[in-house]
């Protein structure tokens, strides 16, 4: 058995006495896998992976999704988040990973611009600020438990835009080119996903949601906007404070994260990224 110390009164657990690089027991994994149906987030401390032993754990709970056109390293299974060169300098602040990363500072979901969006991420943190660049999460699934009736008249069987040139064009609206905007149209997603009658039900929004089906976009604007001002109020927020080597695994269709600001311009980050890939589209777990 592994031990689960909760580290938010709704969400987010730490799991101890295990090291991800080690070979894990199907008995031992399946612990993991309820851990991590349960808890919406998993945190493994001190895990001083490889690039190959962090693609190895990832791909135990699924196929890995392959990064993007217009992405460091396209094609491959491994999103690098830093502020530096190839030389190991922080780069300047116009460049373009750096605004990629203050994207990052909005709430989101990973890949729910995709047809089939991400099913989790996993985040390794090779080198830290020594202050800021945290990770905050929120429990979408206890947002929707605690909407008031009329919010959850108003989320009932709506059907949300998300597009990834929508997000990224709050930053700067030349940060997409033309073969993501080609490789990444937009796409429809339930505004509320099904996690069967043990777990319930969760709000599925973030920065890539761009309008409402069927709803004026005023109108639909002013709902989603509602909604994420719901949704982040403190009680739903696990902030995460990064140590180095930590590890961690979060359901995407369960819940939303974003980064914190840090001294990008003379401080470094570095942190790895693997995202296990759906296996169908939002709109087959609608409520």
């Amino acid at each position: 058995m592994i031990a689960a110390k909760r580290l938010h009164p709704l969400f987010a657990a730490e799991i101890t006495d295990l090291a991800v690089s080690a070979p894990i027991p199907d008995a031992v994994f399946s612990d993991i896998e309820a851990a991590f149906r349960r808890h919406s987030v998993l945190v493994f401390r001190d895990q001083p992976i490889t690039d190959d032993q962090q693609i190895a754990f990832s791909e135990r709970f699924g196929a890995l999704e392959t990064t993007k056109v217009g992405t460091a390293g396209a094609g491959g299974k491994l999103i690098v988040l830093s502020n530096m060169d190839e030389g190991g300098a922080v780069v300047p602040a116009s460049d373009r990973q750096v605004l990629n990363n203050r994207a990052n500072r909005l709430w989101h979901a990973d890949s729910s611009f995709k047809a089939v969006p991400a099913k989790a991420s996993m985040l390794s943190a090779r080198l830290i600020p020594s202050k800021g660049g945290d990770t905050e999460y929120i429990s979408m699934r206890a947002v929707y438990a605690a909407l008031p009736g009329r919010l959850k008249q108003a989320v009932e069987n709506k059907v949300v835009i998300h597009d990834y040139a929508y997000s990224r064009s709050k930053i700067d609206p030349a940060l997409v080119t033309d073969a993501e905007r080609a490789a990444v149209p937009p796409v429809r997603q339930a505004m509320v996903i099904d996690h069967g009658a043990d777990l319930g039900r969760s709000l599925y929004l973030g920065a890539h949601a761009a309008r409402i089906e069927g709803m004026a976009e005023d109108e639909g604007r002013a709902l989603i906007d509602e909604l994420m001002a719901f949704a982040t109020q403190e009680r739903f927020v696990y902030a995460h404070k990064w140590q180095p080597h930590d590890l961690i695994l979060w359901d995407n269709r369960a819940v939303i994260h974003r980064a914190t600001p840090f001294e990008s311009a003379t401080e470094k980050r570095l942190m790895v990224r693997t995202t296990i890939a759906g296996d169908a589209p939002t709109l087959v777990a609608a409520a």
